[in-house]
């Protein structure tokens, strides 16, 4: 490379003012954790641990506990006798229907930060390709 060849390609790269008026890279992760109230960090924190198969092996094992104890455990100390099942079963229905719009909070909250992410991704581009051009 000569080095007129070398000035006539630095002189295409954007000088050190330009460089300095761009707006720096968005750090979306610091945005979201921001972005947020408090009753959206609690609906995250609940559906982080909820959403885990520790958390439905727990409530599988719990419901097969209920239901042995129940059926072939002593007589006198079965808490819960038979015809009493169908409370169980509308228990875990009540805990299913609110667990239902917290999943959806968290859905929605998870789409905000993609769109987050891609804007992000998106000015970066826009960067390189101005860089490049």
């Amino acid at each position: 490379m000569t080095v007129a060849h070398y000035a006539a390609e630095q002189a295409h790269l954007p000088g050190q003012a330009q460089l300095d008026a761009q707006k720096p890279i968005r750090d979306v992760n610091m945005e979201r954790a921001e972005g947020f109230t408090e009753l959206e960090r609690i609906a995250i924190w609940v559906t982080d641990r909820v959403g885990t198969m520790q958390c439905f092996f727990l409530i599988a094992i719990w419901t097969a506990f209920w239901l042995a104890w129940n059926t072939i455990g002593p007589q006198q100390l079965r808490f819960d006798p038979a015809p009493a099942f169908v409370l169980w079963l509308f228990i875990s229905n009540l805990i299913q229907l609110h667990l239902m719009p917290l999943i959806m909070v968290s859905q929605n909250l998870q789409d905000r930060y993609a769109e987050l992410r891609a804007e992000a991704d998106f000015e970066v581009n826009k960067k390189a390709e101005a860089e490049v051009a």
